[in-house]
């Protein structure tokens, strides 16, 4: 009777005969399970896109995003916590001293 029986069929690898990189790994198992590359986007669709149309979507997610901030946040906090981040703000402004010319 073997020792360990989940070790009889192992086969052993030294350094340099495997796969290293976590992403070879990877796609050595994508490439393992049937149908799993066939579904890839082309990577060509992306460069044929339009400079100017890709900076005017991201133009208005982030204007989207940046109109409502800060009015948000405020409706959030409850005036104690706003009077304490704003005592801290004033704190952290005012606690370097007066400015040197020179």
């Amino acid at each position: 009777m073997p020792d360990r029986s989940s070790k009889r069929n192992r086969k052993r690898l030294r350094p340099g005969q495997g796969p290293e990189d976590v992403n070879e790994i990877a796609a050595g198992i994508l490439a393992a399970i049937p149908g799993a590359l066939e579904d890839e986007p082309d990577p060509g669709d992306v460069d044929d896109a339009d400079p100017a149309k890709i900076k005017e979507a991201a133009a208005s997610l982030g204007r989207r995003g940046g109109l409502k901030g800060g009015k948000a946040r405020a409706e959030k906090l409850s005036p104690e916590k706003r009077s304490a981040i704003a005592k801290k703000a004033a704190v952290a402004r005012w606690s370097h001293g007066p400015v040197k010319k020179t």
